[in-house]
This record gives structure tokens, sequence and C-alpha cells, in this order.
């Protein structure tokens, strides 16, 4: 190279900067703040919709009136809750099961019961056909406290039943399951038999239903030897698989289908005033780690049937068991008397 050349080369040199790599702490706080930046926008974008599922769910869902019984009522739970799921058939008229009494009857009666841990959520189903003394009426079906005192007398009944207080009810129009299944896309059920009931054949094992095969396999009764008893079984299966399916990604990761199932379980729902959609959303937010598996389904014990003074067929819980319940319920330990009693 000429001196001329070597001189012009370290002139350059000199007057232009050295070229510096972007150090690696900067690049990493660039895509720390874009990520920050898509995040906060997508939890704002995921608040508004949260917030207008809250607000379609407490338009469209009706309050109950008055549901508790006034007088003197069992102790609170603590942190553990109680809620009364009342399956109604006040539409008696067109009540398949041709049970036309004067008001209505509950169709179902679940005690749902959300442990202080929040690890598991237990649904009892107690029969309707369950002998047990009515508030002011003496010995009856318990599916006849409906009848005659709505929901406040049939809250009454189950806190007398099993000494523990009901924080909150939501009655349900079982009809409506036609809506919420077909919202869910479908629902995937368990069923213990074999059975046909209103041109809707079921198989052992796995069905995949859509809204009329929903209602017909949740009210069915009468193809069954034991009538309500795989009812109720057939009943929880079909809670299960909407549980499974609610939590399911398809369902999570899909904005339309959330909407439908909210719009779909409102318009068919009644709830006490202190059960609105922030009461719900801050339970549901408590149960954040519960999975499909975590629901447990069982029905309160019975002990065979009997026949009253007036000829009417009932169930005869098994009172033992009812006492057990009743202590696990207050106590909070539902898991250990399940685990005990299936030794």
């Amino acid at each position: 190279m000429s001196e001329r050349r070597t001189a012009r080369a370290a002139a350059e040199a000199t007057a232009r900067p050295p070229r510096r790599k972007r150090p690696f702490l900067v690049a990493l706080l660039v895509t720390g703040g874009t990520l920050v930046a898509a995040a906060t926008a997508l939890a704002v974008a995921a608040a508004v919709f949260v917030g207008g599922l809250a607000s379609s769910f407490d338009q469209r869902s009706d309050a109950l009136a008055d549901p508790f019984p006034a007088g003197s009522r069992p102790a609170a739970s603590g942190t553990a809750e109680n809620l009364l799921l009342v399956g109604s058939d006040s539409r008696a008229a067109r009540d398949p099961d041709g049970d036309h009494a004067a008001g209505g009857r509950s169709d179902s009666l679940m005690l749902v019961h959300v442990p202080a841990d929040r690890r598991h959520v237990y649904l009892m189903s107690i029969l309707r056909d369950s002998w047990v003394d009515v508030p002011g009426h003496g010995r009856a079906k318990i599916n006849a406290a409906y009848s005659w005192g709505g929901i406040p007398l049939t809250v009454q009944t189950v806190e007398q039943l099993l000494d523990v207080r009901i924080d909150h009810v939501a009655e349900i129009d079982f009809a409506g399951f036609q809506d919420v299944t077909d919202a869910l896309g479908g629902v995937t059920v368990q069923s213990s038999e074999d059975f046909t009931a209103r041109g809707h054949h079921f198989t052992r094992g796995t069905n995949h239903l859509d809204g009329e095969q929903a209602l017909v396999f949740v009210r069915e009764r009468y193809a069954f030897a034991d009538a309500d008893h795989t009812r109720v079984r057939n009943q929880q299966a079909f809670l299960r698989g909407v549980f499974q399916q609610v939590l399911s990604r398809g369902t999570l990761t899909n904005p339309g289908r959330l909407q439908d199932f909210v719009a779909a379980t409102s318009e068919h729902v009644a709830v006490d005033a202190g059960f609105d959609a922030r009461a719900i959303a801050t339970l549901g937010w408590s149960l954040r780690g519960i999975r499909a598996h975590d629901l447990v389904t069982f029905t309160l014990p019975t002990a065979g049937g009997g026949t009253s003074p007036d000829g009417q067929s009932y169930v005869s819980l098994n009172e033992l068991d009812r006492q057990d319940v009743s202590r696990a319920l207050r106590s909070d330990d539902l898991q250990d008397w399940l685990a005990e009693r299936d030794r």
C-alpha cells in the first residue's frame, strides 16, 4: 500500500467512530417491553371480554325473590360454601314425566359443596322421592316442598335435613340444558347402561350428545328398573360432561363459544341476589386449579322404599349415612367420609 493510501485510511479510521454491537441486555429489555405491552393489551381485552360476559349474565339471569327461609338457620360454613341447585318442572303442563302437581315440583335437587381448600367440588344428589320432614307439613317427599313453599321451603327442608347452611341457591330450568349443550358444541357423557327413550338410543359407555339428546338423557326415568337412581346418575354424568367441556381448551380459547355458553346458561337460571356475576367470578377464581377429575359426584345414601298411609311410594334415606354426611359437611371433610365409605 502506498504512503498516500495508508495515510488516508488512517485518517478515515480516526474520523469515523467505531461500530458497537447492541448489548444483549438492551435487546432483552426491548423484547421484554414489547411482550409487556402485548400482555397488557391482552389483559385489557380479556378484562373487557370478561366484564361483558359478567354484564350479560347479570342482565339475562333472574334474581330469586327472598329465596332463604326466615327464622333460625344453621351457622355459616366458614370459607367452605354450599350451593343448592334446584331443577324445577314448574312447566307442569308440559312435563314429559306427567307430574302435573299444582305449583310444580322440584325435578332435581343437588347440593354443591365447595371445601375451604378448593381442591375438589362435591356434587351430591338428593332423590326427589326421599321421604323427609318438610317444615310445617310433616313427612312427605322432598320435592313436595317446592310445590308447597317454593325455593324458601325447599332450602329450609334441605337445611333441616343436613343441618348445614345453604349459602347460595340457583333454580335451573332443566329444559334449558338443551341450549347449554348446543352452545358448547355438544357434551360427552358416560352412560351406565344401554337404553332407549323418546326416540333416542343411548349406549353403555361414551355418548356425545346434542341438545335434544341431552334433555332426554337427564330427564328419563321410566326406562330404568331403579327409576330415579339411574336418572340422578345420568344427571351427574351430564354435569360432569358440561364441567369437562367448559374447562376444555376448545371452550376456554373460543370467545364465541364462551359467549354462547353464558347466554344459554343465564337464560335458564335464577339465582339469589348475592350470587351475581361478581360472586361467581370470585368463586371461579378460587377454583382456578380445579380440573375435570376433581368434580366428585354421589347420591345421598338410601335404604330401600316404602309406601305412605295415603298410598305414595317413596324412598327411605339411610339415617346413619345421613348423619355422617351431615357431620362431614359441617366439618368440611367429605373426602374422608367418601374414602371410608368406599373401603
